[in-house]
């Protein structure tokens, strides 16, 4: 799953292992975080016991990925990743973490809202709409003003491994959430 490029290298700088585990951590925090679990799979467990099984695998799944970061920080907490070894590990710890959620995705995508839309009543559907529509009224409202200051920075020793395309596609992202 990790480009060749990551496994040829023999040392990472400071900036490619500390963008790496923020982008990790940030990834899994707004996976934790999303309108599935907070709100759809709290009504399956309510309207079933039959998806308990799945819910189960589905959490295992996330907490392979938490162990994977948990790891990424052990490494990077052990001193520089230099040598072949310690990069490997580094990029096989990021790889774990990037299967697990792929996989929970997906068994998301098709189990998971297959089983909903067979277990969950049309009235409890609309309840949970209801609960994402005021979770989301709420969070806009207690926002708090945005920064107008530019994109954040890549770190210059990252540059040369960054797609100009994937640079361009975080400014424009950046430069939509700072309008609105």
């Amino acid at each position: 799953m990790l480009p060749i490029k990551c496994l040829k290298h023999y040392a990472l700088s400071a900036g490619q292992v500390s963008f790496a585990c923020d982008a990790l951590q940030r990834l899994f925090h707004n996976c934790h975080w999303r309108k599935i679990d907070i709100f759809l799979i709290p009504a399956i467990r309510r309207a079933t016991a039959q998806a308990n099984s799945l819910l189960d695998e589905l959490d295992a799944l996330s907490d392979v990925a938490g162990q994977a970061i948990a790891d990424v920080v052990a490494r990077v907490n052990a001193g520089p990743i230099d040598g072949e070894g310690a990069v490997r590990q580094f990029c096989k710890a990021i790889d774990t973490f990037c299967d697990a959620m792929l996989t929970r995705l997906e068994r998301e995508e098709h189990e998971l809202f297959s089983l909903a839309r067979t277990m969950i009543s049309g009235e409890d559907w609309f309840a949970v709409a209801n609960q994402m529509l005021a979770h989301d009224a709420y969070r806009q409202e207690s926002r708090p003003a945005r920064d107008l200051a530019g994109p954040a920075a890549v770190p210059a020793d990252m540059m040369d491994d960054v797609p100009a395309g994937a640079v361009w596609a975080a400014q424009r992202r950046q430069a939509a959430w700072a309008v609105g």
